[in-house]
């Protein structure tokens, strides 16, 4: 499983939100470039920002910082928060970046979503973002009556390269990911999905495992890393490619044997 470490982007600020909670958001680093590159060099594979500014106000507002992140380092970067038309998203990848995450536009403009994956095919990601199954909107600011679990049977229809989950409950608080809710989501879509929310400890890293096989590939992780509770370097050992437990039996003198 891989882990894609979050940079939340709030007046070009690196920042960390309480369950989507504009009013309860903590600065980790005013440098977010240099945060990108510190997770490059921990290992990371692919990074994850957000634009907070662009998905309250429904235009992205921290181009220039994305640019920057996106031309520094040299892995993919995949970027959400207020991409809600066609230019928002070409913008974006003229910028270098590699995936847009799309999610108001999947509630309210599904046809723009499907137009988008058609042409920017392999490149265009949903974010489904809930409260009690429900999809969340503009920001976390509004909840949908849509349930969760159709609009990711339809995105993956549309032809969208992956599904992000996030449980807004959970984000940001530390207390564990809603396995049940991914395991509803991955059940009913053969593309792959990416958990967000709530991850903790390489605990929870571990019980993510249990989901791979139904095409939980990913997770995101942003508050446990910033706060030291996850190690990304041995988080990576843990759960990532040539993970402890696939390590062969002979250790020598590890302290492991």
């Amino acid at each position: 499983m891989n882990i894609i470490p979050a940079i939340d982007l709030l007046d070009g600020r690196c920042v960390r939100l309480y369950q989507g909670d504009y009013n309860q958001a903590q600065t980790f680093n005013d440098d977010p470039i240099a945060v990108a590159q510190d997770w490059v060099e921990q290992g990371a594979t692919r990074l994850h920002l957000v634009d907070l500014d662009g998905a309250k106000t429904g235009k992205p507002t921290n181009y220039q910082v994305i640019e920057a992140i996106a031309n520094t380092i040299n892995i993919p970067v995949q970027v959400g928060g207020g991409l809600r038309t066609r230019d928002n998203v070409a913008t974006l990848f003229n910028l270098g970046v590699e995936r847009a995450i799309l999610g108001t536009i999947a509630v309210e403009k599904p046809q723009l979503v499907a137009d988008l994956c058609a042409q920017f095919p392999g490149h265009i990601a949903v974010g489904i973002d809930a409260r009690n199954g429900k999809v969340a909107t503009k920001g976390w600011l509004e909840t949908s009556e849509i349930l969760a679990t159709d609009l990711a049977e339809q995105m993956a229809q549309l032809g969208v390269v992956t599904i992000i989950y996030t449980d807004i409950h959970r984000d940001g608080t530390l207390i564990g990911p809603n396995l049940e809710a991914l395991r509803e989501i991955a059940n009913v879509v053969s593309i792959p999905v990416i958990a967000s929310g709530g991850v903790s400890s390489i605990t929870d890293l571990l019980s993510l495992l249990s989901l791979e096989p139904l095409g939980v590939t990913d997770v995101i992780v942003g508050r446990a890393l910033y706060t030291g509770d996850i190690n990304l370097k041995e988080a990576i050992q843990a759960v990532g490619q040539g993970r402890w437990q696939d390590v062969p039996s002979d250790f020598g003198d590890s302290t492991f044997a």
